[in-house]
């Protein structure tokens, strides 16, 4: 198998790069990523680098060929290295030294089968050449290809140099794994017995996480093994996943109308009262969150919804609803929302003065609003202001 065709790969400036590094005898291979998603047909969004130079090495081979570095995690051994705007982030060939669950102490290393052997999954361990030969040195091919997610060595072992790859088996399952053969067991069993390792990780760390796993596909099945076995519990206590895949269903049903498959709506769906103590969400996000769990939990209809907080974030809380409610959406949702959206409050505030102001003004507006919404936004100006005599 070969990935010469790949139009990532073909790119000059790309090639370029890899030109550069092996200028004067180093070896520079596309691992990671870019390899296992371009095997799979999944598009490639991040270039990823090995290379046994060095660090230093690496800044000097772009200075000589003008291509511009910068030392983004030097001290972990990589380098970004940006040619027509494209970044490429070229990392020196690594092997662990010692590991604490959190993070681990590295050395540079010469050998592509130690950068391979420090991976977590075997699928991520795929290198090529820039030619775009396949380099496979654990045998990473053949479980990509079956869509099975294999810990490298021992899940034990790779478990306990960073609690954090419990999470990544789940997002790489959901992403990645063929859920019709199953979870891996050794993988499961490690994850079980290792449950209290997770407490170390930083709350930024687990949200990174739960959000790509959220945003898959469908991580229904991900998260309801997730739940049995106890890492949902110890990660975010008090949620329940029985929504979620009701609420997946009918994303779909929806996908391409408006509607988003953003992973805080799937958030949503799985409760738990204080999810802002146990993630660390964006305020953007965390607006979403409210707003979402407000509206699929309360009693405002569709068009309200729609006319209040738009009509994308009205259909997902109306699909979060049915999905809640285990109801089915009703079928002039479409029109409801379309007739929320375009609704404009015919009523402004000098509509009401001198007549009436302050408190009193805002409370009639709000008033007049709400018969307004009742009619079906279909009250004119002049009806609700009769409405005040």
């Amino acid at each position: 198998m070969n990935l010469a065709g790949e139009a990532w790969l073909r790119d000059p400036a790309t090639q370029s790069v890899c030109a550069a590094l092996t200028a004067q005898g180093a070896q520079a291979f596309f691992v990671g990523g870019c390899v296992r998603n371009a095997l799979i047909g999944v598009p490639v969004s991040d270039i990823d680098i090995a290379s046994d130079a060095t660090p230093e090495q690496v800044l000097a081979l772009a200075k000589s060929a003008g291509i511009k570095a910068i030392p983004t995690g030097i001290e972990h051994g990589t380098v970004t290295l940006v040619q027509n705007q494209i970044p490429h982030e070229v990392t020196t060939f690594r092997k662990d030294v010692a590991t604490d669950g959190r993070r681990a102490v590295v050395a540079f290393s010469k050998e592509i089968a130690e950068d391979a052997a420090r991976r977590d999954f075997t699928m991520n361990a795929i290198y090529a050449r820039p030619d775009g030969t396949i380099v496979d040195p654990l045998g990473g091919l053949a479980d990509l290809t079956a869509r099975r997610v294999r810990f490298i060595g021992t899940a034990e072992h790779r478990i306990r140099e960073d609690y954090l790859r419990t999470l990544r088996y789940f997002r790489f399952h959901a992403w990645y794994g063929n859920t019709e053969a199953g979870f891996d067991p050794e993988a499961l069993a490690a994850i079980a017995e290792n449950l209290e390792g997770l407490s170390q990780l930083s709350l930024e760390r687990i949200t990174g996480e739960v959000l790509k796993l959220l945003g898959a596909p469908d991580p229904a099945p991900a998260i309801a093994v997730m739940r049995q076995i106890g890492v949902l519990g110890q990660i975010l206590p008090g949620t329940d996943d029985r929504a979620l895949a009701p609420l997946i269903h009918l994303q779909g049903q929806y996908q391409g109308r408006d509607i988003s498959l953003d992973p805080i709506c799937r958030l949503a769906a799985l409760g738990g009262a204080e999810l802002q103590q146990h993630l660390r969400l964006s305020k953007a996000e965390l607006r979403l969150l409210v707003q979402l769990r407000e509206a699929s939990t309360g009693t405002v209809a569709p068009a309200e919804l729609s006319y209040r907080l738009g009509r994308g974030i009205a259909l997902q809380a109306t699909v979060l609803r049915a999905a809640l409610m285990e109801q089915p959406v009703s079928p002039y949702l479409g029109s409801d929302l379309a007739r929320g959206a375009e609704a404009i409050y015919p009523l402004k505030a000098v509509d009401l003065m001198p007549d009436l102001s302050g408190a009193a003004l805002g409370a009639s507006l709000k008033q007049l609003e709400s018969a307004w919404i009742a009619s079906g936004f279909t009250l004119s100006k002049a009806e609700l202001l009769q409405q005040l005599k």
